[in-house]
């Protein structure tokens, strides 16, 4: 392992006791870093039996995040639960409006609020750290409404340091390149369909084939954008006709290369007209 900063050790010591004065924990786990970290510090300070992940195996999950929850749970040694949230069966959330992810979220604590009946005392943990708190996030107030607890915020931990207390711990995904949910690749109040959603899995795991591991295909209904590192956009070009032949095949009329790049959020970018 390597040294933590004298910083970090002492925000690593305060999760421990913020751990230390809870009953136990159900972590709304996706497989991305940041609650991946918070259900492995459960299982770690507070033990087997009070530390239980669950995840929604939902159609805006990748399968292969599910997949390799799944088995980062099972090598961990911690308890899993598999639910499904039915968000895309309800119009608040299907219409993509502006605060989709309340919606999501909804469905998923309101979910997670009906498992903690069977853990009594238990709080619902969620991944969210402090950066969040300076971004748009409408999951946060849904957060509020059912109670959520956030350690990484409580204990003012940055997505930085998320990362390296996961390699420290030689997490298996301490440096995997962010996945946000699939249905935000599809513009604001442009449906989202289960169809929509397939065709970006399969784009996006087409272009990791490729060897192109961040990654974002965006939805525009009869077209589709493909964003890669602004760096890698070179090596994108020497083989970008056998990668548009192929997403193209998916059932778009065409697909376009990003030459901006890669940009986390950038479906975000029209809030800032409002």
């Amino acid at each position: 392992m390597e040294q933590l900063s004298a910083q970090l050790t002492e925000k690593l010591d305060a999760l421990e006791q913020w751990y230390a004065h809870r009953h136990g924990s159900i972590v709304a786990f996706s497989g991305g870093i940041d609650s991946t970290l918070v259900l492995y510090l459960a299982r770690k300070f507070q033990g087997k039996e009070k530390a239980i992940g669950v995840i929604s195996n939902s159609e805006s999950l990748k399968h292969r995040d599910f997949e390799l929850a799944t088995t980062f749970c099972e090598q961990s040694d911690i308890q899993l639960e598999v639910i499904v949230t039915r968000e895309l069966d309800d119009e608040r959330y299907n219409q993509n409006p502006v605060n989709r992810c309340f919606f999501c979220k909804e469905h998923l604590y309101h979910d997670l609020t009906d498992i903690s009946k069977k853990y009594p005392g238990f709080d619902v943990l969620s991944g969210t750290n402090a950066d969040d708190l300076g971004d748009y996030r409408p999951g946060l107030d849904a957060a509020k409404i059912f109670q959520v607890q956030s350690p990484l915020v409580d204990c003012s931990v940055t997505k930085e340091e998320i990362r390296q207390l996961a390699r420290y711990f030689e997490l298996p995904n301490w440096n995997k390149p962010a996945s946000p949910c699939l249905s935000s690749r599809i513009p604001y109040n442009n449906d989202v369909t289960a169809e929509k959603l397939r065709q970006i899995e399969a784009a996006e795991e087409i272009l990791n084939r490729y060897g192109f591991e961040d990654v974002r295909v965006r939805h525009y209904g009869s077209y589709c954008r493909v964003e890669v590192r602004k760096e890698e956009l070179e090596q994108l070009t020497l083989v970008q006709h056998e990668v548009i032949k192929k997403i193209t095949a998916l059932g778009f009329e065409h697909c376009v290369i990003d030459h901006e790049g890669l940009v986390s959020g950038k479906m975000n970018r029209v809030l800032a007209n409002r």
